[in-house]
């Protein structure tokens, strides 16, 4: 018999808070049960396992971070776009570093061309345009974007920018500026 109130959709959103709290790591379909204190069997009518779980919060953390580019981006172009966008990923990371883990997640084919995965490539393309910047060189600036704001928010979520000055937020107004000079002098080929 299904325990009443739960659902796929409930169970991933606890365990999105699941991974926030202890770690998207320590995630499982175990821990989860005992968040319900429920057997875990009563789970397998809505999950197939962890990993169906961990996909679930991923696809949820990728969408939420859409859903929130999207709201920054609106009516922004150039330096400011790029700020907003930015910004969305460092702050999410900072609100909720089990789900922004989750989505890193690899996904497979199925799962990612369910994902919001595309929105994001989207929004980053649309800043780039105010670069101008055409193929493959907008390829290579999403993948740019995408390694300093990743690379970043990971040290910094790791606490490696707590010990020193200056601090960390200008650091990160100093890389966004920095960013914004080279795609506005994008070195040709």
């Amino acid at each position: 018999m299904v325990r009443a109130g739960l659902t796929a959709e409930r169970l991933t959103q606890a365990g999105a808070e699941l991974a926030d709290e202890v770690g998207f790591d320590q995630v499982t379909v175990s821990a989860l049960a005992r968040r319900f204190d429920v057997k875990v069997a009563s789970l397998y009518s809505h999950l197939r396992n962890s990993h169906d779980l961990k996909t679930r919060i991923a696809l949820l953390a990728l969408e939420e971070l859409a859903d929130r580019g999207a709201a920054a981006l609106a009516g922004r172009a150039g330096k400011d776009a790029l700020r907003a966008f930015a910004d969305v990923y460092r702050d999410y990371a900072r609100e909720h570093p089990g789900r922004y883990a989750a989505a890193q997640l690899r996904l497979d084919p199925e799962a990612a061309a369910a994902s919001a995965g595309g929105r994001h490539s989207q929004m980053t393309r649309a800043i780039l345009r105010g670069y101008d910047l055409t193929e493959p060189d907008q390829t290579h600036a999403v993948r740019l974007l995408g390694s300093v704001f990743h690379g970043y928010v990971s040290l910094e979520l790791q606490g490696g920018f707590s010990h020193s000055a200056p601090d960390s937020q200008e650091s990160w107004t100093r890389v966004l500026d920095a960013l914004d000079a080279l795609l506005r002098n994008w070195p040709a080929p």
